[in-house]
């Protein structure tokens, strides 16, 4: 009894480990990168991944779903017993700690209108509005912003760069850029250093001589 129980844990494993390759790979190459290169990343061979998924709208399909499951545990994680401004920036912050696994419409994956995924949203966007209505209750937050503002500006933060600059320094400067727009208790701190010209230019130069 106990071995089938075993194989199931496997298979799931290799279902994470495929789906964590593919959203990485695909975040670096775009969504044709050669379904092989995602095996490989992973680990395991292109048989195992034929047989999780038979194509690859079945591995997008999954991995949408799997980038909603990660943003609505993100959203668990956030307590109610911070502003309605810092549970915005939790929210912003942790969108950037994860970007590399998000495979998400907004970002160029096929819409899902599955009943899981609508609800899917819903439950995300109603969090969020609930944040900015906490916000709005407790006067840390002002102005007409919504959900839809949120999860726009949360979109140009997870498509990183990453071989230019050090994206999750650069984002989180603009998140807190982001957060005085919608203050109402004064300037939030932006994180230092400055990215400035020459640093920019710096990094296309590392990029070129790599």
């Amino acid at each position: 009894m106990s071995r089938p129980r075993k194989v199931r844990k496997d298979a799931e494993a290799n279902r994470e480990r495929l789906l964590s390759a593919a959203a990485a790979a695909m975040l670096r190459e775009g969504r044709h990168v050669p379904l092989a290169t995602i095996a490989a990343e992973a680990g395991l061979g292109i048989g195992t991944l034929y047989r999780s998924y038979a194509h690859r709208d079945a591995l997008l399909q999954a991995l949408e779903h799997r980038a909603y499951g990660l943003l609505n545990s993100l959203l668990d994680q956030i307590g109610d017993d911070h502003t309605g401004l810092d549970q915005v920036r939790r929210y912003l912050e942790g969108t950037v700690d994860i970007a590399d696994q998000l495979v998400l419409p907004l970002h160029g994956a096929p819409p899902l209108v599955t009943p899981e995924a609508v609800a899917a949203r819903k439950s995300i966007y109603r969090r969020l509005e609930f944040f900015l209505a906490t916000g709005r209750e407790d006067g840390s937050i002002r102005g007409s912003v919504n959900a839809t503002d949120l999860l726009a500006f949360s979109t140009l933060l997870t498509q990183p760069k990453a071989s230019v600059l050090d994206w999750t320094h650069l984002a989180r400067r603009q998140i807190a850029h982001f957060l005085n727009g919608l203050a109402a208790g004064g300037p939030i701190e932006v994180p230092g250093p400055a990215v400035e010209r020459d640093d920019v230019e710096r990094a296309f130069e590392d990029r070129m001589n790599s």
